[in-house]
């Protein structure tokens, strides 16, 4: 049995999926501390849209007015949560 590249991203990118959206929903349910919520919530917003676009990227059929709108607005959320994981990063030691 052989696995090629486009089998193997699409499978990690399932993967992706299902740990991103855990990590949502654990933001939502499961945490209470205001700030690990939105480290969460972010950290799963960014794997859910980066799976998906690894998905689109990999499909074999032409793209599709939805596949269009999440390539362009994907990128956006995906930056818009990391500047707020940057942001929400624990300071550096102070220096003595």
């Amino acid at each position: 049995m052989s696995v090629d590249v486009q089998t193997f991203a699409v499978g990690a990118s399932w993967i992706a999926t299902a740990i991103g959206a855990g990590l949502w929903l654990w933001s939502w349910l499961g945490e209470k501390d205001a700030i690990r919520k939105l480290r969460f919530l972010d950290c799963g917003v960014v794997l859910l849209f980066s799976s998906i676009l690894l998905r689109i990227v990999a499909q074999e059929r032409q793209m599709s007015l939805w596949d269009w709108a999440v390539v362009f607005v994907g990128p956006l959320f995906i930056a818009a949560a990391l500047w707020r994981l940057a942001r929400t990063a624990c300071p550096p030691p102070a220096e003595k």
